[in-house]
């Protein structure tokens, strides 16, 4: 049996677009190539952590050598089965909602819109081999990357094996990213499921769907998938969706999606899943009482499990935990000094851009920190994130809980998009901007905003914080009239307002009686 023919993988289904994914990103002829005598960096994984380590260092014009290890796709869960083709799915599903509210806005709507779910998902899949070649082995290794796919193990602390060749290096970084968790739900594996990974194969659109979780990735996909034509049920434990958002925030979704006629069930506990003639059904139970209900389709999106198995972490000295992933201090130096780790591996963060503000973390601190001297911090970071759902829920910095819990004083100025000319005219009044800063000064501790574009928005406010520009600051950089980013400047003038004190206006009338 050759190599390639071992190695090979499908995505289904395997149309012309899912052939030329494959072909980037793991090619069927590919051929490892010699390992060198030693390399400088050997990165574990080739999900966006990694890919950024080794594009990095190899791309310095400094000779360094710089191996890559990939036992399934390059790109890994952002390109495959994450954010692009989430987000080609949502922005169909985003057309459909703008029809259906078009009579609000003067255009009649046809009486049916008809949704074609295979075009939808042929779309999708045409956009993200379109977007893999920045992925794929040839153009790594053109940069100069030799790329090695297959399951890569530690056999010492200065070596991993792969395919049956040893690469010796100076350091390493493990960047295997992580998966979507199994639920312990009695029956389901029997059943079957679909999970981020599997649902993006979807052809025919399931009648009736259920969605367990009501984190980021469920409810996401519930809104999606509701409006591109199934019958969702969304699952959740907790007592509200989004529970670990601001909840003013998580409000105005949650009602966006009674809004929209998506079911929810909370505080809810799953029993079992069984197979009938009728389709899957789920046994529950909810204020003590056992409910059942029948679909044709079941989606996990609730927890993600690191990818820490067959590495031999425990033969290199590399503490792990089973649950949270690779232990790794500040500099993201693992329990092995020669080995760093970046990405969902081994942080909370669970998000590309993360992962890909990690990965340049390591390379300063294994290439360019000689006896630990310079070294960046993770904790230093200021990090931005998005629950795209429609509207969106962007946030960075902490939350008021958060702050109270570090004993930091806070006030909040919150502007509803309802005194927003832009977003009145838009027709999406029911966000809102939020900015938290320290009690007594204008210094931005973080804020929320809701917006159908709020991720386009929040990074304004993330550079004022990396800036330690402070809400005065913002108060004096012009907006252009009429923006839904407006209402970060009237939060920032709602600040400077508050600094109008009696004494204040006192000697501004000296002033005007001596202008």
């Amino acid at each position: 049996m050759t190599q390639s023919a071992f190695q090979r993988v499908d995505v289904a289904p395997m149309d012309e677009y899912n052939t030329k994914l494959v072909s980037y990103v793991h090619p069927p002829n590919w051929l490892d190539p010699t390992p060198a005598n030693c390399y400088d960096l050997v990165v574990v994984g080739a999900g966006t952590a990694g890919l950024v380590v080794a594009a990095g260092a190899a791309g310095l014009g400094l000779g360094l050598k710089v191996a890559l290890i990939e036992r399934h796709l390059m790109g890994g869960d952002c390109l495959n089965v994450g954010c692009v083709p989430s987000k080609c799915v949502i922005r169909s599903s985003r057309v459909v909602a703008d029809m259906q509210e078009a009579a609000e806005f003067g255009i009649k709507p046809p009486e049916k819109i008809d949704i074609d779910f295979a075009a939808v998902m042929a779309r999708m899949r045409r956009l993200r081999a379109g977007i893999s070649h920045h992925d794929s082995a040839s153009r790594f290794q053109d940069i100069g990357v030799d790329v090695f796919l297959g399951q890569g193990q530690f056999v010492s602390g200065e070596a991993i094996a792969v395919n049956g060749k040893t690469l010796r290096f100076k350091k390493a970084v493990i960047a295997t990213g992580a998966r979507a968790v199994r639920p312990a739900i009695p029956g389901i594996e029997q059943v079957g499921y679909l999970t981020n990974e599997t649902v993006f194969s979807l052809t025919e659109a399931p009648r009736r769907m259920a969605v367990i979780g009501g984190g980021p990735i469920g409810s996401e996909l519930a809104q999606a998938f509701h409006r591109l034509g199934c019958e969702v049920t969304l699952f959740h434990r907790g007592s509200h969706i989004l529970n670990k958002e601001d909840a003013d925030a998580a409000e105005i979704i949650q009602q966006k999606f009674l809004q929209e006629g998506i079911r929810l069930v909370l505080d809810c506990d799953l029993k079992q899943v069984e197979k009938t003639a009728a389709g899957k059904e789920i046994t529950f139970v909810r204020n003590g009482k056992t409910e059942k209900i029948i679909v044709d389709e079941i989606l996990a999106g609730a927890g993600r499990a690191p990818n820490v198995e067959g590495l031999n972490l425990e033969g290199v000295g590399v503490q792990y935990d089973s649950r949270r992933g690779v232990k790794v201090n500040d500099y993201l130096q693992t329990t092995n000094p020669k080995i760093y780790a970046a990405g969902d591996i081994c942080m909370d963060w669970k998000f590309t851009h993360a992962a890909d503000a990690a990965a340049r973390i390591v390379i300063k601190n294994t290439l360019f920190s000689p006896f630990g001297f310079g070294r960046y911090k993770l904790s230093d970071l200021v990090m931005p994130w998005v629950t795209y759902t429609d509207p969106e829920v962007a946030h960075v910095g902490l939350y008021e809980h958060e702050a109270r819990q570090r004993g930091i004083a806070v006030s909040t100025i919150q502007i509803p998009f309802s005194g927003v000319d832009r977003a009145i005219a838009d027709g999406e009044e029911s966000g809102f901007v939020k900015i938290l800063h320290q009690q007594g000064t204008d210094k931005i501790i973080g804020a929320t905003i809701v917006a159908r574009h709020a991720g386009e928005m929040i990074s304004e406010i993330t550079t004022a914080m990396v800036g330690k520009l402070g809400l005065s600051k913002l108060s004096g950089v012009i907006h252009p009239y009429p923006t839904q980013a407006e209402g970060i400047k009237k939060a920032a003038d709602a600040y400077r307002r508050t600094l109008l004190t009696a004494r204040t206006k006192k000697l501004l009338g000296i002033l005007t009686k001596l202008s």
